[in-house]
């Protein structure tokens, strides 16, 4: 009897499908022949790209319900749990509390009612339960309910992520090109280790077929560490402007965050500031030499970066497959485009 194709497809749920990384992994999987069911909150359908609606499942839901995810959940044979959060909007009911431990929660009670045992967890580098700030301990609590699991679990700690649709650089990009002054906080100098969002796709996506990964925690940088006035520097280069940065004391910053943040409009909120000044820095070769990586570097990407979010302000390309700054290899095999 001759094989249906569909029936070789891996259904995977992912949380966070919509997202900018969750675009990319939906897109890998898809690559790698997996069936991606993403969990979409009704009115945000129209945030899934053509290609990737036409080659997966959607399930109207809500990460924050347990019921919906369980119904998610069920058939699938592994779990991607991407969502998260960057800044709290309370009125609206999104909360840390909410969609990093809730979620978290409801994910690996959902996965062990349906004996799904595959679970992939993406938190964030400086994840610590109690650790500063309302973000990195939500995110470090949620790590903790996956490690208690007793699911067959792989947690990744990406730093900031730069790639085609980001919001990392090209936010940073807008500011640079078109304000006045560019406010920086203190000095300037804490510490960024960005990566490019195919460095960490590969590996959330391959090590669904890994049992070597299972059970161990990955923190994922780039190649390149940089100080935040450096990268401001630097994007300015690319963009062909001059900069004129304002450096403001951070316990200023930190009082106009407070003040200015129940604004939604407001671009920067406490959590937000504590994030930055945290610095996100981190050793990532466990990382590339448990995956056979060779990381692109911050540079390599600034050098050809282009589209409607580059600095130049070009014409974006399709973003079907992304920004691609020339062919890689990897460590001993050759690399498909995340």
């Amino acid at each position: 009897m001759e094989k249906v194709p569909f029936l070789d497809y891996r259904e995977v749920l992912v949380t966070g499908g919509t997202g900018f990384l969750g675009r990319h992994v939906c897109r890998a999987l898809i690559a790698r022949g997996h069936l991606p069911r993403l969990l979409v909150r009704v009115g945000s359908e129209d945030r899934i790209p053509e290609d990737i609606r036409r080659a997966s499942r959607v399930t109207p839901g809500d990460v924050t319900n347990r019921e919906f995810v369980e119904n998610a959940a069920q058939s699938t044979k592994a779990v991607v749990h991407l969502a998260g959060i960057i800044r709290e909007f309370p009125a609206r009911g999104i909360t840390f509390e909410k969609v990093h431990v809730d979620a978290t929660r409801h994910a690996v009670e959902a996965a062990k009612m349906w004996g799904i045992s595959r679970f992939v967890h993406v938190s964030a580098l400086g994840a610590s339960a109690g650790g500063p700030g309302s973000y990195f301990d939500s995110k470090g609590r949620a790590e903790e309910i996956v490690r208690r699991s007793g699911l067959s679990w792989t947690i990744f700690r990406p730093s900031g992520i730069f790639g085609p649709g980001d919001r990392f650089l090209s936010e940073l990009g807008t500011a640079v090109r078109r304000a006045p002054v560019l406010p920086i906080p203190g000095d300037g100098k804490f510490l960024l280790q960005p990566v490019f969002v195919g460095d960490v796709v590969m590996g959330i996506v391959d090590c669904l077929t890994r049992p070597d990964t299972e059970g161990r925690t990955f923190d994922v940088g780039g190649p390149e560490q940089i100080t935040y006035g450096e990268l401001v520097d630097r994007i300015a280069s690319v963009a062909g402007v001059r900069v004129r940065k304002v450096h403001i004391a951070v316990p200023n910053i930190r009082r106009a965050a407070r003040f200015l943040s129940r604004f939604e409009k407001f671009p920067l909120s406490t959590d937000m500031l504590d994030v930055l000044l945290a610095g996100n820095a981190c050793d990532s070769e466990p990382y590339y030499a448990a995956f056979g990586l060779a990381p692109i570097s911050l540079s390599g990407y600034l050098a050809s970066w282009h589209g409607a979010d580059s600095p130049s302000g070009a014409a974006a390309d399709d973003g079907r497959t992304g920004h691609n700054p020339g062919k890689r290899e990897e460590r001993g095999r050759s690399r498909e485009a995340a």
